[in-house]
Formats: C-alpha cells, structure tokens, sequence
C-alpha cells in the first residue's frame, strides 16, 4: 500500500521523469512510458481505495487535476500529440475512466475487465 501511494504522490506532484514533469514546461514531450507509469500507478489506487468511504485530500485532488489538466493542456492546437490520434484520445479517455472510477469507486465495465496497455 505505501509503495502504490508512495509511486502516485510522486506522479502528481510531478517528480523526476514523471510524465506530468515531462508534458509541461519547456519539454512538451507526451512520454509513452512515464503515461505508462502514471495510468498504473492510478489504476492501483483505484483498486486500493475501491469501497472505501473516506479519501486522502491529495489523491482526490490528484485524480481531479490529472484528468482536466491533461485534457487541457495537450488540446492546444500548438502541443505536439503523440500519434496516432487514437492513442492520444485513448489515453484521455483512460484518465476519465480512472477519475471515474476512484471517485464513484467502481469502475463501468462488466467484470472481468482487463484494462489493456495503451
């Protein structure tokens, strides 16, 4: 448990090669492998804090900020998206479908779902 919340504390608040360091900033690089990390590192979290009724302030805030803010800053017409298209749209979806389901604490696939590597 400490190392899951330990990983993601260190996504969100965009520590070294992490994909949120990477995509702002004079970088702007969309980093397959730091999304990678960060979309699992999200994912067990959700798995962690499935069915609890109470939520650590940072991660909600996390969980909030990561799915708008990615949105937003790499929608800009001049922000170098990584191709194909569809990945990039799968990749925004997929941070939806983790806000989605670390707040209402389900997820809205038919079990078993196997969450696939984007």
């Amino acid at each position: 448990m400490d190392d899951v919340l330990a990983g993601l504390r260190r996504e969100f608040e965009a520590g070294d090669d992490t994909f949120l360091l990477k995509l702002r900033g004079d970088r702007l690089e969309w980093d397959r492998d730091a999304f990678s990390r960060l979309e699992r590192a999200m994912r067990a979290a959700c798995e962690l804090y499935q069915g609890r009724d109470r939520l650590d302030r940072w991660v909600a805030e996390g969980f909030y900020d990561v799915s708008r803010w990615v949105r937003d800053w790499t929608s800009h017409p001049h922000f170098p998206r990584p191709k194909p298209a569809e990945y990039h749209d799968a990749c925004l979806e997929r941070l939806d479908d983790l806000a989605d389901w670390f707040f209402r604490g389900f997820h809205s696939y038919i079990e078993p779902h196997t969450w696939p590597d984007l």
